[in-house]
Order: C-alpha cells, then sequence, then structure tokens
C-alpha cells in the first residue's frame, strides 16, 4: 500500500503541476494579443518611417547623416541584448543569449560590451561578458517615452565615441509559435541598400532635405529600439504561451500514465489479497 500512496501523491503533484501551465498558458495568451495588437499596429509606420529617410538620403551626400553615419575603425562594440525578465517561455531568452555569445566571438580581439535589456540576458551574460547597463524595469511600463531615454543613451555612447559600431539583438515576432532571433546594425546607420529606385518627385522641402533628414534619424533609431522591444515583448508572450500549452499537454500525459500504473497496482494489491483469502481458507479445510 505504500507504493500506491506514492503513486497517489505524484498524481496530485502533476494535477498541481498542470493546473499551474494551463493558467499560465491563458494568462500568456491574454497578454499576447494585446502585445500582438501593438506591434501589428507599430510595423507600418516604422516602415514607412524607414522608406522616407531611405527615399531623402539617396538623394543626399553621403555624410548627410553626420555623426550618425560615422563609419570608423571598430575596436569597441556594444551589443544590446533584449530579453525577458521572467523564465518558463522556452528557449526564447536562450537563443538571444546564445546569438550575442556568437557576435562576441565574431568580434574577438576587439573590446565588446553588453547593453542588458532583460533580467534573463542580464543575469546569464554578466557572468562571462561585461554588462555596462541593465534596463530591466522598462517592462514594466513599455511606452515609447522610455524607451526613447533608453536609445538616447546607447545612441550618445556612439556619438561620444565611446563605441565605433552597437548592434541589436533581439527575437522578432512572427506568430505565437514561431519567433526569428535578429541581429540588427544599430550604429553607425548602414548605407542604403534598397533594389527600389529612389522617389525623386518634384518636391519643396522646408527646411532643407539636410535638416529634415539629420531630425528624422534621431527619431528613426528611437523608433526602431521600440520596435525591436515591442516584437520582444510580443514574442516572450507567444513563446510562453506555447510552452506552457506543451508543458499542459505533458502533465495530462504523464497523469493519465500514472493514474493506469496506481490502477494496475491497486489491482494487483486486491488480487494478492483474495489470493491470501482463499489460500487461508484452504489451509483450514486442510
Amino acid at each position: 500500500m505504500a507504493n500506491l500512496k506514492e503513486i497517489r501523491n505524484r498524481i496530485t503533484s502533476v494535477s498541481s503541476t498542470m493546473q499551474i501551465t494551463s493558467a499560465m498558458k491563458m494568462v500568456s495568451a491574454a497578454k499576447l494579443k494585446k502585445a500582438q495588437d501593438a506591434i501589428t499596429a507599430m510595423r507600418p509606420y516604422a516602415e514607412k518611417l524607414t522608406e522616407l529617410l531611405q527615399n531623402l538620403s539617396a538623394t543626399l551626400d553621403g555624410d548627410t547623416g553626420g555623426e550618425f553615419t560615422s563609419q570608423r575603425e571598430v575596436k569597441k562594440v556594444l551589443v544590446v541584448a533584449i530579453t525577458s525578465n521572467r523564465g518558463l517561455c522556452g528557449a526564447f531568452n536562450t537563443n538571444v543569449i546564445k546569438e550575442v555569445k556568437n557576435r562576441i566571438d565574431h568580434y574577438a580581439g576587439k573590446q565588446v560590451d553588453v547593453f542588458a535589456i532583460g533580467k534573463k540576458g542580464n543575469d546569464v551574460l554578466g557572468k562571462t561578458s561585461k554588462v555596462v547597463s541593465n534596463q530591466s524595469s522598462v517592462f514594466d511600463n513599455l511606452t515609447f517615452e522610455n524607451v526613447a531615454a533608453i536609445a538616447e543613451s546607447i545612441t550618445e555612447k556612439f556619438t561620444s565615441g565611446e563605441y565605433d559600431k552597437i548592434e541589436l539583438v533581439y527575437n522578432q515576432f512572427k506568430n505565437a509559435a514561431t519567433q526569428i532571433v535578429q541581429t540588427e546594425q544599430f550604429l553607425p546607420l548602414a548605407p542604403i541598400q534598397s533594389d527600389k529606385p529612389a522617389s525623386t518627385g518634384d518636391y519643396i522641402f522646408e527646411p532643407s532635405k539636410e535638416e529634415i533628414v539629420l531630425e528624422l534619424i534621431p527619431k528613426s533609431l528611437k523608433t526602431q529600439l521600440y520596435k525591436g522591444i515591442r516584437d520582444s515583448f510580443a514574442s516572450e508572450h507567444g513563446a510562453r504561451m506555447t510552452a506552457m500549452h506543451k508543458a499542459t499537454d505533458n502533465a495530462t500525459e504523464l497523469r493519465d500514465q500514472l493514474k493506469l500504473t496506481y490502477n494496475k497496482a491497486r489491482q494487483a494489491a486486491i488480487t494478492n489479497e483474495i489470493l491470501e483469502i482463499v489460500g487461508g481458507a484452504e489451509a483450514l479445510k486442510g
């Protein structure tokens, strides 16, 4: 009977775990809808802003971007790692951390520092790399204004000459089950490469095209970082919902197996008791 009690305890434990994972799945599903709507609504604006900047830049000299397009010998690199503050979301954080380490290896021989946005990335990467800042609190109130302040801080590290190159590493949201790890060059601004010809309409610019570009670049950088964080935020909830769905299915399967094992053990115990009774009765007859 001790064995039966142990199996009963395991069934209770697995059932409790199943209830927790099922609840977490529903919470993530609710948060995912809001996060997905936010990134879906933002992408057209970000793409149009990039297109506008490309069209203007294509008709100007290559050095119009000023300090934002300054190409220097790469000696110091800053990698911005966007992860989550919490786990239980499958390989979501692991994939970003692995890619950050790949970027560090890629720049072997150069100084590579990490700018962490998310507690998980800060905790893991801080053990092997130099983390210059951790902005995990941004997820407590994810607004454009809060992200813009971080973007200004990162941009200042490049314009001041502290770093020669800055890259973003994050999970791009595709759907609830698929997240794609992206590595984007944040600064310096990469040369415009597009198969589409630049729009060359007869426009009157006020102020000049140069001033407009210099005004758009900081806004474009802030938008790029905000889109990356928004993508990561939606990807996190999608990954967690998928992970909890799989965990719930596994817990259900394990509970069913334990119930079957319990019933078999219980049946065997009853059979043994019947045999003992029949054996005792036969012994009395003899």
